[in-house]
């Protein structure tokens, strides 16, 4: 069995709000498997992006990955990964392919940047980065009040 990871508290924000990215892909895929509208499923993405995702992404490119420098492989992985998440939520349309290839990406580009990134960072951080990173760090506006709980 895998040991938790053990995170270091200036990344623990993060952390947290890569739980709710995983939580955005667990229901979309329990929304295809109840058979929902994909609009309502795209409704509920469209304001997870907004309001969560996006300066997740935001904060993590102005604060943590320049720890490493862009230039590093892993920064490299994550910031294209975040170009195709950011083309794939900005569609217009409720595509499920669109849905379903978010769902994917984003569960394991989160799994990524946990288990690698993450870790890589932890590792070469100064003592004054961690306290930059604890104190930039808000915590992110909850997952939990949207009402069309399509999910349930």
């Amino acid at each position: 069995m895998n040991q938790p990871i053990k995170r270091h508290e200036a990344l623990q924000p993060w952390s947290r709000e890569h739980h709710q990215g995983l939580l955005l892909s667990w229901k979309i895929k329990k929304g295809f498997s109840l058979n929902i509208n994909p609009q309502r499923i795209k409704d509920y993405c469209d304001w997870f992006w907004k309001t969560h995702l996006l300066p997740h992404f935001e904060s993590e490119e102005n604060y943590l990955f320049p720890i490493l420098d862009e230039e590093n492989h892993l920064v490299e992985r994550a910031l294209e990964e975040h170009g195709l998440l950011r083309i794939m939520f900005e569609q217009k349309e409720a595509d499920t392919d669109t849905l379903s290839q978010i769902e994917s990406l984003l569960n394991d580009h989160i799994r990524f940047e946990e288990r690698v990134l993450f870790k890589a960072i932890q590792e070469v951080a100064t003592l004054e980065e961690l306290q930059l990173l604890e104190d930039v760090h808000k915590e992110g506006v909850s997952c939990e009040v949207w009402t069309d709980e399509f999910w349930v």
